[in-house]
């Protein structure tokens, strides 16, 4: 199992990265803002006018250290990082079983379950924790909705229908994600899912937490030698992580938008941190994108009970215990991929 790493994020703006013996240095101005060990980061993520020395980024790959380059507003630019690590037999197997329909199809439902039944939980939360703040009958109903959408994922057999049944679960889900925001009503309105450009401040958040845990979950995956562009659900594309767009989905609704609900909920973001383009584009400022980083990484030290290992993990190690157990169930060690359920 790989240790809990942290993540450097950087978002000043002209920071400079450079080595100096073991130690990732950040510098503004040629001042020294900050040291860090490259033993204890997992990756770094950079930030709109960021920049890495050579050296510095060989050092990263040597030691597994990843670095992820974005816009300034959290679109994905670039990653660099060394050769890819593990069993090469993995890979090929990994290949082999992609080109398989069946087995496709079935690694599918078993990420599709893992995003509904996580849909449904947070749905069951707020009925469980803000019944009287909420329109409880219409989240009865949703909640039904996806059950049964659920149950039909094991009557399916091709992926074609199991994404119907995908598209049909995420508009009941996101159909009454208004309603699961109790607080700032007015500022943070959700009327549909939207993103490139989001145009509304939750549609900001959604999209810009689903970019931090694309990093995550991709580096996860090569972690444990497997390739994160040959997926499943998501079919193959130049330049897409279509295997870490599969495993994102059991964790979009426990991780991303539970973050974003308790963002808003709990008044830590509020209307003032976002600004609207000539264009229509919601974009969150300065203040308002580190106080979500600094939640995000503080969300990922906190424990939770894993049903499948039956014992305690801290969250950001779950995206590592999952794609173990993806890389196990594809060598035949395990007789399915167990996706990660929130209870």
């Amino acid at each position: 199992m790989k240790k809990h790493l942290n993540t450097l994020f950087v978002t000043t703006q002209g920071a400079y990265l450079s080595k100096e013996g073991e130690t990732v240095v950040v510098k503004v101005e040629k001042e020294i803002r900050l040291r860090v060990p490259v033993h204890t980061i997992g990756g770094i993520v950079c930030f709109g006018i960021v920049s890495c020395s050579p050296f510095l980024m060989g050092f990263c790959a040597e030691n597994g250290v990843g670095i992820s380059f974005l816009s300034e507003h959290g679109r994905f630019l670039a990653r660099v990082q060394g050769p890819v690590s593990g069993n090469v037999l993995l890979r090929r197997e990994q290949y082999r079983k992609a080109d398989n329909e069946e087995f496709t199809a079935d690694m599918a439902r078993f990420f599709l379950t893992g995003k509904i039944a996580n849909c449904r939980t947070v749905i069951q939360r707020t009925l469980r924790d803000h019944a009287e703040k909420v329109d409880e009958s219409k989240l009865q109903q949703t909640a039904t909705n996806l059950n049964r959408c659920l149950t039909s994922l094991e009557r399916e057999k091709t992926v074609d229908s199991l994404r119907g049944i995908e598209g049909d679960a995420a508009h009941c889900y996101f159909e009454v994600f208004d309603h699961l925001i109790i607080c700032q009503k007015e500022s943070f309105r959700f009327q549909e899912r939207n993103r490139r450009p989001p145009l509304d401040n939750v549609n900001c958040l959604l999209s810009f937490i689903y970019t931090l845990l694309m990093h995550d979950i991709r580096s996860a995956l090569e972690t444990v030698g497997l390739d994160p562009a040959v997926g499943f659900l998501h079919r193959d594309r130049p330049g897409r992580p279509s295997l870490a767009l599969d495993m994102m989905e059991e964790f979009r609704p426990f991780l991303a938008d539970r973050l974003t609900l308790s963002l808003i909920n709990l008044r830590q973001v509020q209307d003032k941190g976002f600004n609207k383009t000539e264009a229509g584009a919601v974009m969150m400022n300065d203040e308002t994108r580190k106080t979500l980083l600094v939640t995000y990484q503080e969300r990922k030290q906190e424990e939770i009970y894993h049903p499948f290992l039956d014992e305690k993990v801290t969250i950001g190690l779950l995206f590592h215990v999952q794609a173990l157990l993806l890389a196990r169930y594809l060598r035949g060690d395990l007789d399915g991929y167990p996706p990660f359920i929130w209870k």
